[in-house]
C-alpha cells in the first residue's frame, strides 16, 4: 500500500540530488576539503551542505557537534577571507543530519587553502567544485577595489567584440592566438570590456567563454 505521508524538508532537499546549489557530505574529514566546497558556493550563487549523506542520497547520519566544529573550521581557518554560514541539525529517524547554509559571498574571491598551503578560488559549476580562472578572481577584486575602469578602444578590441557579435561565445585563448598577442594582453582586454559591464563570462566544460551582455554598447 503507498504510504500517504508527506516528505520531510530534508528528505525533498536529497530526491532533488546533488546540483549547483547542493552538495552531499558523508562525513567531515578534512576541514580543507569543507572549505573547497564552502569557497565554491560564496563565490558563485550560494548553497547548501547536507552532511551526513551518502553521495547516493542515503541518510547515514553523523554526531552534529563534531562535524560542526570542523565546518567551523574549514570557514575560519582554512578560507580566506572567512566565510559566514547558518547550520541546522535535523533529526531523520534516529540519524542526525547537518545542514550548513552558506550564501554568496559579498566579499569575493574567496580562497580556500589545501593541504600544501596554497589558496585556491574555486567555483560551484552543476554538481562540481572548479578552480577559478585568474580572470575572474582578477575581476572581482578590481571591482571590489571602486577602481575608475578605462578602455583604449584599439584594433584589438574591436576585433574582439566582433568575434563575440559573430560567434556568440569566444575562449581567450582562441582570441588571443589569432590576434598573435600574449595571454596578459588578451586578459586585460577582456577585463576590463567586464570591468564596463559589457561583457560576461560563463563556463563549458570547465572552461571560461565570454559573451556579450544583452543590451551592451560600447559606446
Amino acid at each position: 500500500m503507498a504510504s500517504n505521508r508527506k516528505k520531510s524538508y530534508i528528505e525533498k532537499l536529497i530526491e532533488k540530488g546533488e546540483n549547483q546549489h547542493l552538495d552531499f557530505k558523508f562525513a567531515v574529514n578534512d576541514s580543507r576539503k569543507i572549505a573547497r566546497s564552502m569557497v565554491a558556493f560564496a563565490n558563485t550563487d550560494g548553497g547548501r551542505l547536507l552532511i551526513g549523506v551518502k553521495d547516493n542520497g542515503v541518510i547515514a547520519g553523523v554526531k552534529t557537534v563534531e562535524e560542526f566544529h570542523m565546518v567551523e573550521t574549514a570557514a575560519h581557518i582554512f578560507s580566506r577571507p572567512p566565510i559566514p554560514f547558518r547550520s541546522i541539525e535535523w533529526n531523520m529517524g534516529g540519524k542526525m543530519i547537518l545542514e550548513i547554509i552558506i550564501s554568496k559571498g559579498r566579499h569575493r574571491p574567496y580562497y580556500a587553502q589545501d593541504e600544501h598551503g596554497q589558496w585556491t578560488a574555486w567555483l560551484r559549476q552543476s554538481d562540481r567544485d572548479i578552480k577559478a580562472p585568474k580572470i575572474l578572481t582578477e575581476y572581482w577584486t578590481r571591482k571590489s577595489s571602486g577602481e575608475i575602469t578605462t578602455l583604449s578602444y584599439g584594433p584589438f578590441e574591436k576585433f574582439f567584440l566582433q568575434m563575440l557579435e559573430k560567434q556568440g561565445l569566444v575562449s581567450l585563448e582562441s582570441f588571443r592566438r589569432l590576434m598573435g598577442i600574449s595571454r596578459n594582453q588578451a586578459n586585460e582586454i577582456a577585463l576590463q570590456f567586464m570591468l564596463m559591464d559589457i561583457i560576461a563570462i560563463r563556463f563549458e566544460n570547465d572552461k571560461p567563454f565570454f559573451f556579450l551582455k544583452q543590451g551592451s554598447t560600447l559606446f
